[in-house]
């Protein structure tokens, strides 16, 4: 007798990222929820492609390379992927997948199972998500293609920050505009989600005013009042706000027009700079990579990360005001979880909140991953949490697909 299984599927860029999780049906109760069965991903799909999955338990399941004439592509590299996943879960069989999509627009602000009709809706945000957006209906569309038959759910990144009160989603733009959805809709909500949910575990130490920081390739800042959004540094579309890898954060409206208007820039070309050719890439002439730029005594580098961490300053003030004030700061995501130096600066520079940083406890939540890192007596405490999207898309997925 096989028991269900969900797989996650989280399609970016240049990669596939997979999950799969035993799940408790009616009949199944589990109170721990969704339980991890492996995980894994393919990277450089159009390249130097490379494909890891391991169990839960860190045995390794496979690991392969394609050479860049035989690179699989997002197909592809799905294909691979539906195919071992037999193999890989035993005694598991996939009963539904559930995708982390990007963009829901004002219309979905919770998990919804995916149909025809659901994904026109999400066709038209395109334009809004335009390097996330377009692989992640791939994949729905692969399946419903090759799986008619097996059930998949879409999860947004948006919907976390449907809390947010008018006046923080709202751009000082004419009603025909603003009626066509030009709005703040704030991103990597999954993830702040996930921390949201930890936090109640972390108090009474921890207060009800939080800064959350998502730092990694992409970057945000959220500010949570009991566990709810606020206020975030992205807007309308995944470009505003901090420096990212790739992406400049947020800019002049007036720079756009200047480049196309005096430099003879075409919206393409416009775009292209903005979202793969800026941020730590751009500013350092090196390389979108914190881990490359920290190893390099290039003073680009270093221009690079200190604007950086600069702008993730002024953002916490930002933040801070929306809240009234602020009890916790936390960091997650790639950067936010092991950069120690870059979580070194930023508390640093928010030290006039009453932020008091603990090297000791820094250094030991450097090699946990996670822990408070600030002094006991801090007015403002600082956490390290690891991110877990994959893990809170299960949690809401099964939630939908299998009500307590």
């Amino acid at each position: 007798m096989t028991s269900p299984a969900l797989v996650v599927l989280n399609a970016g860029s240049s990669s596939l990222k997979f999950s799969a999780y035993a799940v408790a049906t009616p009949t199944q109760s589990d109170a721990n929820g969704p339980q991890r069965l492996l995980t894994g991903q393919v990277d450089a799909v159009n390249g130097a492609a490379h494909a890891r999955a391991e169990s839960a338990d860190g045995r390794l399941l496979e690991e392969r390379h394609w050479p860049p004439d035989q690179a699989p592509g997002h197909e592809g590299a799905l294909a691979h992927l539906l195919a071992a996943l037999p193999h890989w879960l035993g005694e598991h069989t996939v009963a539904a997948v559930a995708h982390r999509v990007v963009h829901g627009g004002m219309h979905y602000s919770a998990p919804v199972r995916l149909d025809t009709a659901v994904l026109a809706d999400l066709d038209a945000l395109v334009p809004l998500a335009p390097l996330h957006q377009p692989q992640g209906l791939a994949a729905i569309r692969q399946l419903m293609a090759t799986a008619p038959a097996l059930a998949q759910v879409a999860c947004f990144d948006t919907a976390f920050h449907t809390t947010q009160p008018a006046v923080a989603q709202a751009y000082a733009l004419p009603p025909q505009i603003t009626d066509l959805g030009v709005r703040r809709y704030g991103f990597h909500g999954l993830s702040y989600a996930h921390i949201a949910s930890r936090l109640p575990s972390l108090r009474p130490s921890v207060g009800l005013r939080t800064i959350v920081l998502h730092l990694g390739n992409g970057a945000s800042a959220c500010a949570m009042r009991n566990g709810e959004s606020v206020a975030s540094s992205m807007g309308f579309t995944a470009l505003d706000g901090l420096v990212m890898g790739s992406r400049c954060g947020a800019l002049d409206p007036g720079v756009v027009l200047y480049l196309i208007d005096q430099q003879g820039m075409d919206v393409r070309a416009v775009e292209h700079l903005l979202y793969q050719q800026s941020g730590l890439l751009g500013v350092s002439g090196l390389s979108a990579d914190m881990r490359v730029l920290q190893a390099s005594n290039d003073p680009r580098a270093q221009a690079a990360i200190g604007l950086f961490v600069y702008r993730i300053g002024r953002e916490i003030g930002s933040l801070a005001a929306a809240l009234g004030g602020l009890d916790s700061l936390v960091f997650t995501a790639g950067i936010g979880q092991h950069s120690a130096p870059v979580r070194q600066a930023v508390c640093e520079a928010a030290a006039w909140l009453g932020l008091a940083l603990d090297p000791e406890a820094h250094a030991e939540a450097a090699v946990r991953g996670e822990g408070c890192i600030t002094r006991p007596g801090s007015r403002v405490q600082a956490w390290v949490l690891p991110a877990d999207e994959e893990g809170w898309i299960a949690f809401e997925a099964c939630g939908l697909l299998w009500p307590a």
